[in-house]
Order: C-alpha cells, then structure tokens, then sequence
C-alpha cells in the first residue's frame, strides 16, 4: 500500500514511518520541523520526502495522488505553545486539517487517521473517560485538536470519505520530546535527569496520568489502517492503558531529587482511558508497560 504521513518526522509519526516502511510499503512524508521541542527530526530515507506546511495547500496537494491511506499527526501539539500563540494553533490544527482533508478528498484517498488528544475530556469529566462523554475543552490546543475531529467525522458523513480518531493519552518512548519547559514530562524527568539536574514537578504532583508508549500507539494506528476493518469509520476512539499514575509516582521512580514548581493553567487533575472500544474494534491491548521502560532508562543514565 501507499501511505502518507504528516508530521512524518517527529516523535509518534516518525515510529510510524518506519513501521510502515519495515513492513514493505511506499509511504510519504510531510514535515515542517516546526517543534521546538525536539532535538532532532527523524527523516527515514526510504520515504519520500518533503519539508512542507500542510498550511500550504498547493504545494502538498500533488502528493496525495495514489495514496491509499492518510496518517495525520501534523499539529501544534502542547497546551502551554498553543495558550502563548493561539493563532498558530487555530491555523495549524484547524487550517492544517482541513486541507489534508480536502487534499485527500479529491485525490480519492480511501481513509484518514487523525491523531487526537485526550485533552478533550477537561475536568468536567469522571475517570475512566469514555469516548461518548461530552468534551470540555480548557484550551486553544483541545479546542483546535477537537475541531479537527468533527472535520475528519464530517467528511466522512457528507462526503463519504472514511475518517478514524484516536484519542491519546499522553504518549512517551523513544524520540520523545526532550527540549523546553513544556515538553512531555517524562521526557523532561529523564533530561534533567541526564543533566544532573532535580526534577521539577507542576503543582502538587497528584495530578495522575494514563501513559501509553509510543509504540502502543504505533499499533493502533496500522490496525485502523485495514480498509477491510469498517468498524473503526466515522468512530472516536480512546488509545491508552486503561491506569494511571501521579506524577509524583513517576519522579519515584526515576529515583533522583526532585522539586515542585507552580500549577500551570488548562490542565486537567487526572486522565484515565476507557479502552473498551478500542479492544473491541481491533483486539487491541498495551504491550510496553512503563515502570520497565522508566527502570530501563534510568538505568542507562546511571
């Protein structure tokens, strides 16, 4: 098959790319290495690919023809980014969308996955959160992320082109975001970690979260990939472990000095992901679980 993947060169895009690619198919890539939060960007060279702006509508148009399957991931993809710069969220994640959208529409794409965020709940929402529960956006980046669900279903209802949303919650594993203040916390925990430095924890540190390695996800987002599979069309569907963890549990256990630092705005108390339908649509269960990964990584930083 024939595959293209936008934001092909960051974290969870890129662990696609070469899933793909491994498994012998033909897969492009879109990527403006936009991230300040990586430390580099992983351009696989047996991809076809392009440094685009899925803003530039033109310019990507052309390389959808013959493409059987789109993973969207491309987006301005943290809370704290997308509160200091809100339009940059609003034309990246709701612009963006629409022209991957329209672009595979008229290239008669069979299928988009579109990556979404768990961050759609808020707070009003009781753990396990489940996909039919009403959204509670707290800030531009779940707002925009959100908007881009309901263009991938509405695509799908008015002009038949299937659409899948996952709905992650908080993703780590290898070529995590490792840079700034507001990159991912585990990815923080282990830099400063690896700089000898405490490890800052927002708030209270009971805040818990349901962690779910990248390669999970990777998962996930091939078996939505089968046409074959029409269950999972038109659907929101939740990727996570189905538990959770403070974060002061996580610093536990990277086993090193740590401090508390101030409670930042738009964030919820607690995600923690009912996994029902997405078992039941693909069989699917976690493989990776994260104490191992954390004891592994902490080892290697000894």
């Amino acid at each position: 098959m024939r595959y293209l993947v936008t934001g092909g060169a960051g974290f969870i895009g890129s662990n696609i790319v070469d899933c793909l690619l491994n498994l012998g198919n033909e897969v492009v890539v879109i990527d403006n290495e936009s991230s300040d939060a990586n430390e580099q960007f992983y351009w696989n060279e047996k991809a076809e690919n392009y440094k685009y702006d899925i803003c530039e509508y033109d310019k990507i148009f052309p390389l959808f023809k013959g493409v059987d399957v789109v993973f969207h991931l491309a987006a301005e993809a943290r809370i704290q980014p997308c509160i200091i710069n809100p339009k940059k969220a609003i034309e990246t994640n709701v612009k963006g969308t629409f022209n991957i959208l329209e672009c595979s529409r008229h290239n008669n794409v069979k299928r988009v996955i579109y990556s979404s965020t768990s961050s759609a709940y808020g707070l009003k929402n009781k753990v396990p959160l489940k996909e039919d529960m009403p959204k509670d956006c707290l800030n531009p980046y779940s707002v925009t992320k959100t908007c881009g669900e309901e263009l991938c279903l509405m695509y799908y209802k008015l002009y038949g082109m299937e659409s899948v949303v996952f709905r992650y919650f908080n993703v780590y594993g290898p070529r995590q975001p490792l840079k700034g203040q507001y990159t991912p916390v585990i990815g923080i925990f282990l830099r400063q970690k690896k700089n000898k430095e405490p490890l800052t924890i927002v708030g209270d540190g009971l805040q818990r979260r349901d962690f779910t390695h990248v390669e999970d996800i990777v998962n996930a987002n091939y078996l939505a990939s089968n046409l074959e599979n029409k269950k999972c069309v038109g659907e929101i569907i939740n990727v996570g472990t189905g538990k959770n963890f403070s974060i002061l549990e996580i610093a536990k256990m990277i086993d090193y000095e740590y401090l508390f630092i101030p409670p930042r705005l738009g964030e919820s108390r607690e995600t923690l992901a009912s996994t029902k339908k997405l078992k039941k649509i693909f069989n699917w269960k976690p493989i990776s679980k994260i104490e191992k990964y954390i004891k592994d990584q902490a080892k290697e930083l000894v």
